[in-house]
């Protein structure tokens, strides 16, 4: 008897497969988010028709329309008072105006698109030269946060009187309106010569200190008492409890606090921003936008850090997926 050969599946058949599988896969994960970007895109251009409505209805009589309200009517009708009674004008300039309440999302999306895509980076109406400005202070005030918040969970979880003393101080420190202290950091430190990059970076320290000190004790704690009776049985110090045990321990709860630290990080940045008068970087876009009563630009500043914020949380996501992965901590 001869032997049948066994049946071959070609290669290029099992990678199409894969792909599409994997592709599959993708939209699976991906229509939820396209279906709530499209629900709220849907209520913002709802939202967009009552708020432009006034503004509309007289810019409709300028261009020469008849009204059957006066202006001192108009101005004082609700936005949805003036949809009802002129409805054709108001639906046709509420989402064409230049300085509009509020902005709708395609007016949004081409002024970004204008600020970062048309303009030259070096470019001061560039929305990408205004977030690198921005950037400095905000890692250099996430990386000091991040160091001091895991030096203190450090220093709580090892000594009982920084829990009692200092921990409360923490949780205190988050309860002042950085509105009211940023003015205050930035004039004294402007008092001894310190001006620039270090108060903007002072106040996004301030505000990611705090959840990644809070997240670090929770880790640290993280340890059952059976695996610290093992490191005793061991006659491990405390120094190699901490970094075999503990700090390991505490990662996956590091990069979650990580997360939102950077985003508070470039909280603080443009908070830092504000009270200066700054000429650049995001908040800066958003003092130019509202002295000038341009709306459209303050919202895509709004975007823009937004964008931003969501690339720096990307690039954390990435490196606590590497790392737990090298450490056998996550698949």
């Amino acid at each position: 008897m001869t032997d049948t050969p066994a049946l071959e599946i070609p290669k290029t058949s099992i990678r199409s497969t894969r792909l599409g599988r994997a592709v599959s896969r993708g939209i699976h994960a991906l229509w939820p988010v396209l279906l709530v970007i499209a629900a709220v895109a849907g209520i913002w251009y709802a939202a967009c028709i009552p708020m432009n409505a006034a503004q509309s209805a007289l810019d409709a009589e300028r261009a020469g329309a008849t009204l059957s309200t006066t202006a001192a009517e108009r101005r004082d009708m609700a936005g949805l008072s003036v949809v009802i009674a002129h409805p054709a004008a108001a639906l046709s300039g509420a989402f064409t105006q230049d300085r509009p309440r509020l902005p709708a999302p395609h007016q949004v999306v081409a002024e970004l698109w204008d600020t970062t895509v048309e303009k030259k980076i070096t470019s001061k109406r560039s929305l990408v030269f205004h977030a690198g400005i921005t950037l400095g202070p905000t890692l250099l005030g996430f990386a000091i946060g991040s160091l001091a918040g895991i030096l203190l969970a450090v220093g709580i979880v090892y000594s009982r009187v920084m829990d009692l003393s200092v921990m409360p101080w923490a949780i205190a420190s988050q309860t002042i309106p950085i509105l009211a202290i940023a003015p205050m950091i930035i004039v004294v430190l402007n008092s001894v010569g310190i001006q620039g990059l270090v108060p903007k970076a002072i106040i996004s320290a301030y505000l990611s200190f705090f959840p990644v000190t809070v997240g670090m004790v929770k880790g640290l704690r993280a340890p059952t008492p059976a695996d610290l009776d093992l490191m005793r049985t061991w006659n491990a110090s405390a120094l190699r409890t901490l970094v075999s045990l503990r700090l390991p321990s505490s990662l996956p709860y590091l990069f979650a606090s990580l997360k939102i630290a950077v985003a508070a990080a470039l909280v603080g940045a443009i908070i830092g921003e504000l009270p200066t008068g700054a000429v650049r970087g995001l908040g800066a876009r958003l003092l130019a936008g509202s002295y000038y009563g341009q709306t459209i630009q303050i919202w895509s500043a709004l975007f823009g850090a937004a964008i931003v914020a969501a690339g720096l949380v990307a690039v954390i996501a990435l490196l606590e997926r590497v790392t737990l992965k090298r450490m056998g901590l996550a698949r």
